[in-house]
């Protein structure tokens, strides 16, 4: 099972104050927190940090049935290697791996519950108005979508 997630960092400097307070105390621990604070570039790391939770929630939804999205029970962890963001994200009892790609616009992250399977995962990211037609018919094994961006995972 494979999870994705895609933030528009134009759209979500506009729809989101995440310094107003008691914002970062509702979605992230306080190890994150930390992250966010000692960050070069503070939005970045919200972002990539929110992804990385999002689309290991996916996931996990999939596979528990529960869906209770509580942001700051889901734990982030990051390791930077070979030019690479990876990180795993704890759920309780489970894990899931992930791998996050930061670019000029836009915070993709992948997930799954196989660290292997990472590298297995293909990945197609639209941006308006290029999205395909039906992109639903196209079977991806997630699907996320925010502001101008569409990405579809497949494995």
């Amino acid at each position: 099972m494979i999870g994705n997630d895609v933030v528009d960092l134009d759209l979500a400097k506009v729809q989101s104050n995440w310094r107003r307070k008691g914002y970062l105390d509702k979605i992230f621990t306080q190890a994150e927190q930390i992250l966010i604070a000692t960050a070069d570039c503070a939005d970045e790391m919200v972002w990539i940090l929110w992804s990385m939770k999002e689309a290991a929630y996916k996931i996990d939804n999939r596979i528990t049935g529960i869906r209770n999205f509580a942001p700051a029970s889901l734990a982030c962890s990051l390791a930077f290697s070979n030019d690479e963001l990876n990180g795993s994200v704890s759920i309780q009892d489970r894990v899931y791996f992930t791998k996050t790609s930061v670019l000029p616009n836009y915070v993709h992250t992948i997930a799954t519950a196989v660290y292997n399977q990472l590298s297995e995962i293909s990945i197609e990211i639209y941006s308006q108005p290029n999205y395909p037609i039906d992109y639903k018919s196209l079977n991806a094994g997630c699907v996320s979508h925010h502001g101008r961006y569409l990405a579809l995972v497949y494995c």
